[in-house]
């Protein structure tokens, strides 16, 4: 049996999500003539509290439609500098939008007014100016951190005052939902734009989904097909997107309690290192110590065993709870993580 703990994008449709799809009824969606799509992005819109939205078949695209709208050639956009737009995205911004990161730290993924006030260049012939704020939340890097709403609204109100778009790559924005008790409209009220996967922890097999307003999703339909993401009669997978939004949202709750069990089972080990207080969702992120062996060679061990994990650094190991993966799982997954590190 394997215990396949890479990332929440290995999940698999749940059987209504098949049905769903094969009973979709489908148009020419670069028409506007899909009705399921349309039922998806409306339905979305309204619980973003957004004017509209716009389906993309993926996260990537999605974050390189959103940098293409409020940006300009020879502009920068800042970012926390582990973030995945900056470090999983093939450096599309230079290539689609003409514009280049400023990557800066951050705590936990979070970046203040402060850290972003020192970024922003003062105005000059010579230096490139600021086109976007982009954050994460949760952070992927960060343990699936969540973005403290202070913080998020801080940078909000200082962007407006600035007149600097601002941009969320909301991936898994549903686990900070469940995990604060706060609605993902609360936690993204401010920014431009949203983008957030239905492929992760909802389970949908293909598909993410931008938000903003009318005026910026018309200019994100013609982004989407330049990139190539006109699907035409995508209801099929739409369809399976609508039972991800209304009826896997609840459950992330069971990935948040595995994760946490995970961790602290992890925390028990002597050659890892981890504060399971610092799991707020769905993603572990644990570190070896020196003395331990490296991560790729524990990865490789683990996965001899059936559990699949992924070395994130030299001594970093990234695994992810998901639908699909059970309480008895993470302790069997726990057993072969304490018999590969001795």
């Amino acid at each position: 049996m394997i215990i396949d703990l890479r990332s929440d994008t290995v999940t698999k449709p749940t059987p209504e999500m098949r049905e769903a799809m094969a009973k979709a009824e489908v148009g020419d969606d670069v028409y506007g003539e899909d009705p399921t799509v349309n039922r998806l992005q409306s339905m979305a819109a309204e619980i973003f509290g957004r004017e509209a939205a716009l389906f993309v078949p993926s996260g990537t695209m999605g974050n390189a439609i959103a940098v293409k709208i409020h940006t300009k050639p020879s502009q920068e956009v800042i970012l926390e500098e582990k973030c995945h737009i900056y470090n999983y995205e093939l450096a599309g911004m230079a290539v689609i939008s003409g514009v280049i990161p400023r990557p800066i730290p951050g705590k936990r993924g979070a970046l203040t007014v402060e850290d972003i006030k020192r970024a922003i260049r003062p105005k000059s012939y010579h230096l490139a100016q600021t086109g976007l704020i982009a954050l994460e939340n949760t952070h992927n890097r960060a343990s699936g951190a969540i973005y403290p709403e202070e913080l998020r609204k801080e940078v909000i109100a200082f962007a407006k005052e600035r007149g600097i778009p601002t941009h969320l790559d909301g991936a898994r924005i549903f686990n900070a939902a469940v995990a604060t008790g706060k609605s993902v409209a609360e936690l993204t009220e401010g920014f431009d734009t949203v983008m957030f996967c239905l492929s992760k922890g909802l389970s949908a097999p293909v598909g993410s989904m931008l938000v903003g307003s009318r005026k910026l999703i018309e200019k994100a339909r013609i982004v989407r097909k330049m990139l190539g993401g006109g699907m035409r009669q995508a209801g099929v997978l739409a369809s399976a997107g609508i039972v991800a939004l209304t009826k896997m949202v609840d459950r992330l709750k069971e990935d948040h309690d595995n994760a946490k069990i995970l961790a602290r089972g992890l925390a028990e080990l002597p050659p890892v290192k981890i504060d399971p207080d610092e799991v707020e969702t769905n993603i572990v992120i644990f570190e070896l110590t020196e003395s331990a062996p490296d991560a790729e060679e524990v990865v490789g061990k683990l996965a001899e065993q059936g559990v699949l994990s992924l070395a994130i650094g030299p001594k970093s190991i990234r695994m992810v709870t998901h639908y699909g993966i059970t309480r008895d799982d993470i302790e069997r997954a726990l057993e072969v993580i304490k018999e590969v590190l001795g």
